[in-house]
């Protein structure tokens, strides 16, 4: 489509009736896209089955326009957005269950125990994995809830917890890479010092032994693992910002929707590399030859649908020199490469290159289609031309 078309798009696309949002607002602050949202956040977990480690964490889609549910959050780069609690595999990063958080509850009053009901909640559906998470998730409670469905837990935990001895708590005088370990039936606590006067507490329901690893750090065996297992979400925030459809705006439903299409181009990405391994093997670029790929197997049944007759000398050339893929070729085989690129229109005022997709059929001039009169008129005045 021109680039006037995807703005007008832009500008009237609606997820919902606008004239019912009023009432559903009131006791749903997403209900402005929910319908969509719902429905693409049911089909996430029949696509794909994670590995063994599951990472559940906390997103941050960009968004500094007017939201009634906006968190401001320090430690992420953008600051500013819409949080969403995600569950992704820790190897592939793929997106497997996601919940938008609208803020606090109707009644006004914070939410108790909310890490603990966003993990159960995320990992609903799993058995027999491993839940890595951070501090503001972790604790015991969780821990025995998790093994009761199957489910083991590896993460940080925060020193104001009450289930903490106080001897792992102290680090005044520990020497650097100690290590102290407590145990009970159904959880492990390692207190590290990574360096003087600090130390890093990781609780696990997952190690039974006091295991250290031979590095010359002498980190514990727990630590390594968390440090090999923690970055699923944040890694699915580097690779959809790396190549994402995110375009300014100022209503966060489309926000959330860019955000939806990002992440829907790295599941199918994840998907096709699992079913595919040999497509491009070795190739680091992997990711960007399937968007493009998948762009065109999109795009192609568009184009191919509005073929028509041509109606002026100008656009049958244009139809003439378009070659389509063959209704049986892969999505994925190579595209016929011969189709020229558009060109500006030396009529129109205008710079917007996209809008130019023929050219006069006399002078050989290009021109958009707002503008294809140029070709008539200019045949006729050559017609009219006395020698």
């Amino acid at each position: 489509m021109s680039l006037e078309t995807f703005h007008m798009i832009s500008r009237v696309i609606r997820f919902d009736n606008r004239d019912t949002r009023v009432g559903r607002r009131e006791s749903d602050k997403l209900a402005a896209i929910r319908d969509l949202w719902d429905k693409w956040v049911e089909i996430l977990p029949l696509l794909y089955n994670p590995g063994p480690h599951v990472t559940v964490d906390e997103r941050l889609v960009p968004f500094r326009g007017r939201c009634p549910f906006q968190q401001y959050m320090p430690n992420k780069p953008a600051k500013y957005g819409i949080k969403i609690w995600a569950a992704c595999d820790a190897k592939s990063n793929y997106a497997w269950k996601m919940q938008v958080y609208t803020g606090k509850l109707p009644g006004g009053a914070p939410e108790k125990n909310q890490g603990m009901r966003v993990v159960l909640e995320m990992s609903e559906g799993l058995q027999g994995h491993n839940i890595t998470c951070d501090n503001f998730f972790t604790s015991y409670r969780l821990g025995e809830e998790l093994q009761k469905r199957k489910l083991i837990m590896l993460g940080t935990v925060r020193r104001n917890k009450p289930e903490l001895p106080s001897e792992i708590l102290n680090i005044q005088g520990r020497p650097m890479h100690s290590s102290i370990f407590a145990f009970t039936e159904k959880a492990t606590v390692v207190s590290y010092c990574p360096k003087r006067n600090k130390n890093v507490l990781v609780m696990s329901t997952m190690h039974t032994d006091a295991s250290l690893s031979t590095r010359d750090d002498m980190k514990p065996q727990m630590i390594l693992d968390y440090n090999s297992t923690k970055g699923g979400v944040d890694n699915l925030d580097k690779v959809t910002a790396t190549y994402s459809c995110q375009r300014k705006t100022a209503r966060w439903p489309m926000a959330i929707f860019f955000n939806i299409v990002d992440v829907s181009a790295y599941n199918a990405y994840v998907l096709w590399s699992e079913i595919n391994q040999e497509w491009n093997a070795g190739k680091l670029y992997r990711r960007q030859l399937f968007l493009e790929e998948l762009s065109k197997a999109l795009i192609t049944p568009k184009i191919q649908r509005r073929a028509r007759p041509a109606r002026s000398p100008a656009a049958a050339a244009v139809v003439k020199n378009i070659k389509f893929r063959p209704s049986n070729q892969s999505a994925m085989d190579p595209v016929d490469t011969d189709v020229k690129k558009r060109k500006r229109c030396q009529v129109c005022p205008s710079r917007d290159d996209s809008k130019t997709s023929t050219s006069c059929a006399k002078c050989k001039n290009y021109i958009c289609r707002k503008h294809t009169f140029h070709s008539v008129l200019h045949v006729e005045n050559i017609e009219d031309t006395e020698y």
